[in-house]
């Protein structure tokens, strides 16, 4: 199948890439032209222009945020003037608010959009072991089906409205941010009695506290290994904020607004740049 893909930064790198190898053939766009390189030489083809890629009837973004998206979304040459019957496929842990705003700007354009946001790091989507959360009108989701089977193990879907997938993304992720600071004090607790952080790790993996995310973020942080970051702790402040905004300023979640407010304190301290995982961890001095 044909299909644009926008924003090719460590996550869109392996989605397009596995499009690619999929024998799906990606057009190709990134506000960082050289980003694209490797991928054109592998056969992708490169748009100048985000609409550029939307022409293949079917487009991909996946940006870093509300503003991004914006960008190549209601900018110049962006996917708003692609044409009718495009359909937008937003992967992006963006806003509830953006996301319905966008859901109405593309059906007055007589276009398609859907939320596929997606649960991974870097080295799962360079994998196609994703999984996908998806929110949109059946039709839609059935034509994605085979671009979705190239990038994902699994489609969870939320409902017929994209910003159902967009604030389960944010649920999700701010459920994560509270497994890594668990984790993190849990470490601290059995070092009291020299129980090494590798040992906690594979308790909670080998017994009935284990889950995905904690077999993820369990031995990084046993091991401290915060750089490169993966997922940067910035990015992940911003996705916290994000499912704040969306529950409601009077929302009974105490501990989401205690962890923003700790990585407010990170961020403020060291930048915010290890990967997030060190959420439970001192400012990098």
């Amino acid at each position: 199948m044909d299909a644009g893909f926008v924003g090719l930064g460590q996550m869109g790198q392996g989605m397009a890439q596995r499009l690619l190898e999929a024998g799906h053939r990606p057009t190709v766009w990134n506000r960082d032209s050289a980003k694209a390189d490797a991928l054109v030489e592998r056969g992708a083809v490169r748009a100048d222009t985000p609409a550029g890629a939307a022409k293949a009837g079917i487009v991909f973004t996946m940006l870093a945020n509300d503003a991004a998206l914006e960008a190549v979304t209601e900018g110049e040459g962006g996917i708003l003037s692609g044409g009718e019957g495009v359909l937008h496929v937003s992967c992006s842990t963006v806003s509830v608010a953006l996301t319905k705003r966008l859901t109405e700007a593309h059906r007055a354009r007589g276009q398609r959009f859907v939320s596929a946001q997606v649960l991974g790091r870097p080295d799962a989507a360079a994998a196609g072991r994703l999984s996908i959360i998806a929110g949109g009108a059946d039709e839609d989701l059935a034509r994605l089906a085979p671009l979705f089977e190239a990038i994902g193990v699994r489609v969870l879907r939320m409902g017929a409205e994209p910003a159902m997938a967009a604030v389960t993304k944010l649920a999700a992720n701010a459920s994560i941010a509270a497994i890594i600071e668990t984790l993190s004090e849990a470490y601290r607790i059995a070092a009291a009695e020299g129980v090494a952080p590798e040992a906690m790790a594979g308790f909670f993996q080998e017994t009935d506290f284990g889950s995905r995310m904690m077999t993820v973020y369990g031995p990084l942080i046993a091991a401290e290994t915060f750089e490169p970051a993966g997922f940067p702790l910035i990015l992940g402040r911003k996705d916290v904020g994000l499912a704040l905004a969306a529950a409601g300023e009077g929302a009974d979640i105490p501990f989401i607004r205690q962890l923003a407010e700790r990585m407010d304190a990170i961020i403020a301290a060291d930048g915010g740049n290890r990967d997030w995982a060190a959420l439970g961890q001192p400012p990098k001095v």
